[in-house]
C-alpha cells in the first residue's frame, strides 16, 4: 500500500503540472510550490523554535485560527508557521499577520517530507480537521515530533475504518499523538480501531465566532439600507439558492422586509442576470459611492458584491439563509447564527456537524425544494414568536459551546516549554 500511495501522490502532482497550462487554480498550486525550501529558509533560521499549523484551505484556516492566535499569544518567543494545500486558502491568507511564515505544503513524497522537517524543524504540527499526509506524518513520528489534530471529524465510509481498522490507513492514523474530536460519533469510530488518544472538545470555530459578536459590527450603509425593516441575509449564495427567492421577492415580499444577497461568486454577468429577474429596487455595494442615501433607504434588495464584511452584515439579520446546499455542500453557518438568528440551508448539509446539530436544537432548518422553502420562510417571516425562539436556540447553540481552544492549549502546554 505504501508503494501505491507514493505512486498516487506523484501521479497527482504530475496531473496538476499538466493542468497548470490551462487551469488557473492548478497554475497557482504548481507555481506556489516552486523554491519552497528557500522560501521557508528565508524566514526560519536554525535557532528558531517553531510551532506549525497546517490547513487544507480557507475554511480550515478559519477553523484553526483560534489555535494559531492562542499559540502566538502563549508562546511569543516561538515562530508560527502556517501551511496550506489549496490556493483558495493560501492566496487569501498569505499575508496573515499572525504567522511568521506562510507557505504551500509541498507534495507528500518521502523526500519532500524529510526536507521540510529539516528546514522547518518544528516542535509540533497541528493539523486542522483532516488531510492526513502519510509520508509527512511518518517522518514526524520518526523524529519524535508530536502531531495533533484539532476539530477532527470522521465518517464510517473512510478508509481508516474498513476491515475493522486492520489496514494500512488505520496504522498510519495511529502515528498521530492526539486527536481533539468534534463529536461523539468520531470518538467512537476511533475507539473502534484501537485509537484511544482522543478527547472530545467540539469545534474550534465556535471559539472564533463567539468573538465576532463582541467586535465592532457597525456598517453605515447597512443602517441606511435596513432602517426599521426586518432583514433576510443570504450568505454565500449560488444561482440555485437565489432562484428560490424569486417568487418571494417579486410576489410576496411585504413592505417591512428587505433582503441582502452576498453571492459566493462575484461574477458580474451572473449578478446582473439575477438582478434582471427582480422587479424591486436594487442597490449594489460596488455602486454605493454613486448611490444617494435616499436610494439606499428605498432599495428592497442589496447585492453585497464584495468580500470581507459578511460577518458584520450578519449582525443586522433577522433570518439567514446559507448557500451551497444544492451544490457541493453548505457554507459557514456559524458566523450567521452567533448573532441569534435562525438559519435555513439546502439539502447537502450532513457532512457539517454544526448544521446537523442546529436542526436538532431547533435553530436551523433544511429545505430541498421550492415548496419547503416557501413553507419555512412563510413561518419565520410571519410568526415573530417562532422566529425569535428559533434564533435564541441558534445563538445559544454557539455561545454555550465548550471552549475547545482552551482544552487544546492545556494539552499543548505539556509539549511546548
Amino acid at each position: 500500500m505504501q508503494g501505491f500511495y507514493n505512486t498516487s501522490i506523484k501521479a497527482y502532482g504530475l496531473a496538476l503540472k499538466l493542468a497548470s497550462g490551462f487551469n488557473k487554480k492548478a497554475k497557482l498550486w504548481v507555481n506556489g510550490r516552486k523554491d519552497w525550501e528557500e522560501q521557508i529558509a528565508s524566514k526560519i533560521n536554525s535557532t528558531d523554535r517553531v510551532l506549525w499549523v497546517h490547513c487544507s484551505s480557507l475554511g480550515e484556516f478559519e477553523q484553526g485560527r483560534p489555535v494559531i492566535e492562542a499559540l502566538k499569544e502563549k508562546y511569543p518567543s516561538h515562530k508560527i508557521a502556517v501551511s496550506f494545500f489549496s490556493p483558495s486558502g493560501y492566496e487569501i491568507r498569505k499575508n496573515y499577520p499572525g504567522a511568521d511564515v506562510i507557505f504551500y505544503l509541498p507534495l507528500d513524497t518521502k523526500n519532500n517530507a524529510e526536507k521540510l522537517i529539516k528546514v522547518l524543524h518544528p516542535e509540533l504540527l497541528v493539523l486542522v480537521k483532516y488531510e492526513y499526509w502519510f509520508n509527512l506524518i511518518s517522518a514526524l513520528h520518526q523524529k519524535n515530533i508530536p502531531t495533533i489534530v484539532v476539530s477532527a471529524i470522521f465518517r464510517e465510509s473512510q478508509n481508516f475504518f474498513k476491515n475493522n481498522g486492520h489496514n494500512w490507513f488505520a496504522q498510519k492514523l495511529n502515528l498521530i499523538s492526539h486527536f481533539f474530536i468534534q463529536n461523539q460519533k468520531s470518538k467512537v469510530l476511533l475507539d473502534s480501531i484501537g485509537i484511544q488518544q482522543s478527547t472530545l472538545t467540539g469545534d474550534t470555530r465556535f471559539d472564533r465566532v463567539k468573538q465576532i459578536v463582541h467586535q465592532n459590527n457597525q456598517l453605515d450603509f447597512m443602517k441606511q439600507f435596513k432602517g426599521d425593516s426586518k432583514l433576510i441575509v443570504v450568505g454565500s449564495s449560488w444561482p440555485k439558492d437565489e432562484e428560490l427567492f424569486l417568487s418571494l421577492i417579486n410576489e410576496k415580499l411585504k413592505n417591512d422586509w428587505k433582503i441582502l444577497f452576498a453571492p459566493h461568486n462575484l461574477h458580474e454577468k451572473e449578478i446582473e442576470a439575477f438582478i434582471s429577474k427582480l422587479n424591486l429596487p436594487v442597490v449594489k455595494f460596488s455602486e454605493l459611492e454613486k448611490t444617494s442615501t435616499e436610494q439606499i433607504k428605498q432599495a428592497k434588495i442589496f447585492i453585497l458584491n464584495t468580500i470581507g464584511i459578511l460577518s458584520k452584515v450578519y449582525a443586522y439579520a433577522d433570518i439567514t439563509y446559507i448557500g451551497g446546499g444544492f451544490g457541493a455542500g453548505i457554507h459557514n453557518t456559524l458566523e450567521a447564527v452567533t448573532f441569534g438568528n435562525p438559519v435555513v440551508f439546502g439539502p447537502k448539509y450532513k457532512k457539517f456537524q454544526e448544521a446537523v446539530d442546529l436542526i436538532e436544537v431547533g435553530g436551523g432548518f433544511t429545505i430541498a425544494n421550492q415548496q419547503e422553502f416557501d413553507s419555512i420562510f412563510n413561518q419565520l417571516m410571519n410568526d415573530e414568536s417562532f422566529r425569535k425562539s428559533s434564533g435564541q436556540k441558534a445563538g445559544d447553540f454557539v455561545q454555550k459551546s465548550p471552549n475547545a481552544t482552551a482544552m487544546i492549549m492545556d494539552y499543548v502546554d505539556g509539549i511546548v516549554k
